[in-house]
């Protein structure tokens, strides 16, 4: 098992429901490759440097993650199909 960091930002007008919806998502995609998440840390709303999907704030998310190696790719994948993330960044501790 390695371990990750998987940071995501949500719109920064995203109800509370919308980011616990996502939350929920990616703690179950998570369990189905078999891997664990750890303690969440919410970073809250802060301003972007650049306008993304016409938002100018955003609701920073920090998921520590312990992941099988051969289960980060399928993980991005699903990432890639959530609506309400607009960016987000797996990284390899």
């Amino acid at each position: 098992m390695q371990k990750y960091e998987l940071t995501i930002i949500l719109d920064g007008k995203a109800t509370s429901a919308k980011k616990k919806a996502t939350l929920v998502a990616i703690q179950k995609i998570v369990e189905l490759l078999k891997g664990k998440v750890g303690t969440i840390l919410d970073w809250g709303v802060k301003e972007l440097a650049y306008k993304i999907n016409k938002s100018t704030t955003g609701l920073f998310i920090l998921l520590p993650l312990e992941l099988p190696a051969e289960s980060a790719k399928k993980l991005v994948e699903k990432i890639k199909t959530e609506d309400d993330i607009i960016r987000y960044l797996l990284v390899r501790i």
